[in-house]
């Protein structure tokens, strides 16, 4: 569905999740309002919305499944609400102008640092805001793990700085972040 700009669902509409590559591809789609009964949104739901500018995540979500929001190019923010258990593997990954990720009061499993990821207990470093303009980042003392392509294509950092708590890097973790010294 590459020429679809936008989608619209009925007031009061009983859609209860968005399945896996739902809006797979659709390159054209800029907006899209998820209706408020939705508790889950797939893989790759949105995987490849290139000129997806802004989502807004209803807080009846609870889970968000690996690459939902993955090559979303023109998505500048995104806020995770209170009720979200769940975020899979690499969700906001190939997101380059992602330069806040916010999660909302209330949430007991996740939170955000400086407009990152991180787990709620601040112990896992979930993902870095790609977009950021930032050319150097020191990770928190509190984090013990970097996770699975957390800085993968930051192409802007040219120094990162990892605490001696950090006891494990996800595989890719710094992937193609080809301007690191």
């Amino acid at each position: 569905c590459d020429s679809l700009k936008s989608v619209t669902f009925a007031e009061g509409s009983q859609l209860t999740s968005i399945g896996g590559s739902a809006f797979y591809m659709c390159e054209s789609l800029t907006s899209i309002e998820i209706p408020a009964s939705v508790t889950s949104i797939g893989d790759r739901a949105f995987h490849y919305c290139e000129s997806l500018t802004s989502i807004v995540i209803p807080a009846s979500v609870t889970s968000i499944g690996d690459w939902a929001f993955c090559y979303c190019e023109s998505l500048t923010s995104i806020e995770i609400p209170a009720s979200v258990t769940s975020i899979g593997n690499e969700a906001f990954s190939w997101c380059s102008l992602l330069s806040e990720i916010k999660v909302a009061d209330g949430n007991t499993n996740y939170k955000d640092i400086d407009g990152n990821l991180y787990s709620y207990d601040g112990t896992e470093l979930i993902q870095y805001a790609r977009g950021k303009t930032d050319y150097a980042f020191i990770i928190p003392a509190s984090v013990t793990s970097i996770g699975e392509c957390a800085f993968r294509e930051c192409e802007g950092l040219t120094s990162i700085t990892i605490p001696n708590s950090v006891k494990s890097i996800g595989g890719y973790a710094f992937y193609a972040c080809n301007k690191l010294k």
